[in-house]
């Protein structure tokens, strides 16, 4: 992990924040630790309707999500954030198992930025989430 992070003006940058949204608790933990150890702010939840109150209370900058999960699935997980429009909108990463076209395509519908397929290795999502602030931020 890198030391504190500077924005432009020479000022310490806002943390980087990530809501995890994942029901298998092992995996969801895991991740959470992961992303925390390269120094990111990390929340989890474990279904798509605690990350739609999580998300409306505040917000986060990256919000990673898996499909299919109890009470609200991924899909309209992501639909009702992306109409919350109360806060900045989220970079949005799917994680998930299922690989056929349509599920894909409505995941974007929804609002996916990005579709990555399980299982995902942990250098390759973080890399993903490094990358999207890369972008964003316009340096590293």
């Amino acid at each position: 992990m890198s030391g504190p992070r500077s924005d432009r003006s020479g000022g310490a940058a806002p943390p980087r924040t990530i809501l995890f949204v994942e029901d298998l608790h092992d995996l969801r933990e895991t991740s959470v630790g992961a992303l925390r150890a390269h120094g990111y702010v990390v929340e989890g939840a474990s279904d798509g309707g605690q990350a739609v109150r999580q998300a409306s209370k505040k917000k986060f900058d990256v919000v990673i999500m898996d499909l299919e999960m109890p009470n609200i699935d991924g899909i309209e997980a992501i639909r009702r954030i992306r109409a919350n429009g109360s806060q900045k909108r989220p970079h949005v990463i799917v994680l998930s198992g299922l690989l056929d076209a349509r599920t894909r395509q409505l995941a974007f519908e929804a609002g996916c930025d990005q579709y990555m397929i399980k299982p995902v290795e942990l250098d390759d999502l973080h890399a993903a989430v490094r990358t999207y602030f890369t972008k964003r931020d316009g340096h590293e």
